[in-house]
């Protein structure tokens, strides 16, 4: 039986790897990730080697083994079907979610999972446009091709996809500024030596830090 503490860390890894496409996360990122000191981290990270779920190496970080892979994968789909249908059924905004499908993702049954992901349709991703990983762990979604914002020139118009950086705030401030998945806009200006940039929504001015739209990945609209 794992514990929620490991379901967490195998979680947190299984996202490292998806988003970089690096396997190995480093203690120091873990510990952050964690939110817990390097020593936790080293203890727990040596748990998970004893247990099959990961391959620890002293002073580099960890690496998900297949069964450790094949848990996080399932941990992963329970969070991000659980963040949906509280958005679709509940009528929760995308920023409040998290932390609640943190609590319910480690108490559910899987049969219940799978009766949320029939009733929403099978569906390909969740509120904030990531993934859903499929009951025997496939991700979907992931052949789009999609593109940070910052990259994007003047006179692009694009579609918001995803947002990767799911901080309450910053998903408020989205809100706030009419920005949700499947917006479509503009770039109006692109100052790299400033830092910044301008979009339009729905014909209203907006502008963003390079650094806060590389927090949004978008389809390239012709």
């Amino acid at each position: 039986m794992t514990t929620l503490t490991v379901e967490n860390y195998l979680k947190a890894i299984l996202q490292h790897e998806l988003q970089t496409g690096n396997t190995l996360m480093s203690t120091g990122k873990i510990a952050e990730a964690m939110a817990v000191s390097p020593g936790t981290v080293t203890s727990m990270l040596k748990t998970l080697s004893e247990g099959g779920l990961a391959e620890y190496k002293p002073y580099e970080g960890a690496a998900l083994t297949e069964s450790g892979r094949k848990l996080a994968m399932r941990m992963l789909r329970r969070h991000r079907l659980i963040e949906l249908f509280l958005v679709n059924t509940l009528e929760l905004t995308w920023d409040q979610v998290h932390e609640e499908a943190e609590d319910m993702e480690h108490s559910v049954s899987d049969f219940l999972v799978g009766k949320i992901d029939e009733f929403l349709g099978r569906p390909l991703f969740d509120p904030h446009g990531d993934p859903i990983p499929t009951e025997d762990g496939q991700l979907r979604g992931t052949t789009r091709e999609i593109v940070t914002l910052s990259s994007c020139q003047p006179g692009q118009k694009f579609r918001l996809a995803r947002v990767t950086d799911q901080a309450g705030d910053f998903l408020r401030y989205l809100s706030d500024s009419n920005l949700s998945i499947d917006t479509e806009g503009v770039v109006d200006s692109r100052n790299p030596s400033g830092g910044i940039m301008t979009i339009s929504v729905n014909g209203n001015p907006l502008s963003l830090g390079l650094s806060a739209a590389e927090s949004l990945l978008v389809v390239q609209v012709d």
